[in-house]
């Protein structure tokens, strides 16, 4: 039987990513934008984009409200090109806009993350996601995050049932009027201090949703965001390297 198991595996090879910090995505993964300063109609690519993301004079790409549709870029392939980069996280909101001629990474500032988010969860953290009003592409995407391939409970993080068991609260979705109240009670059943992350293009911003009255995003005016991970949907490996980087690992 053992011999049998050992074939199996030598076959297969190793199913699990050895490195999720430095391993290349396959396929036409679309990463952090760039934007060069190569001439191109602004307004045209403005009005283009579905849900504003884009601004000009400088040209500038907000992730926070992109949803990687690449419309941009097919339109104006000398001025805009989606990279694979999939670190994207960081803690600063105006961190996510991505601006004309500019090729920096996105980053977390160490200097702005809480003392007792790294003292406390430095080593093991657990999660508690909640799906408010969703369509369920980041709800997968983080199912992903604990699998074979990228197995996120190497590093300690977890996702867990309960808000009484977590340290924290994921967020995924616009967040409408119907899941506003219970998103709260999620979000108070956690006990102190709790992270808020907020995982994919309609948690940030709302997205495609942004200006419907069906939503209901006053939660984010009463409570500090720790993490803005960008995506539609989010990436595992941007979400796990976004984890990490908060985490100071």
């Amino acid at each position: 039987m053992i011999f049998d198991n050992m074939k199996i595996l030598i076959h297969q090879g190793k199913q699990f990513i050895p490195d999720v910090k430095t391993t290349d995505v396959p396929g036409v993964f679309r990463g952090r934008p760039v934007i060069s300063n190569a001439p191109c109609d602004e307004k045209s690519l403005i009005d283009l984009c579905p849900t504003g993301a884009i601004s000009g004079s400088p040209l500038r790409i907000d992730l926070g409200r992109c949803t990687f549709c690449g419309e941009c870029a097919f339109a104006c392939p000398e001025k805009i090109k989606f990279t694979k980069d999939y670190k994207m996280g960081s803690n600063i909101r105006e961190n996510l806009i991505v601006t004309e001629g500019n090729d920096s990474p996105i980053l977390v500032d160490a200097d702005k993350v809480r003392a007792e988010i790294r003292r406390i969860y430095g080593r093991s953290l657990k999660l508690r996601e909640v799906s408010a009003a969703g369509d369920n592409s980041c709800e997968w995407e983080l199912n992903a995050t604990s699998n074979v391939n990228f197995d996120m409970g190497r590093f300690g993080i977890d996702f867990v049932a309960s808000p009484r068991h977590a340290d924290g609260i994921v967020v995924t979705g616009p967040i409408s009027k119907n899941m506003a109240e219970a998103l709260e009670i999620c979000f108070d059943a956690t006990p102190d201090p709790k992270l808020l992350i907020l995982a994919g293009v309609d948690a940030i911003s709302g997205g495609i949703f942004a200006d419907s009255p069906a939503l209901d995003r006053s939660f984010l005016a009463n409570h500090k965001v720790d993490l803005y991970i960008p995506g539609n949907p989010v990436h595992p490996l941007a979400f796990i390297n976004g984890v990490l980087s908060l985490l100071g690992r």
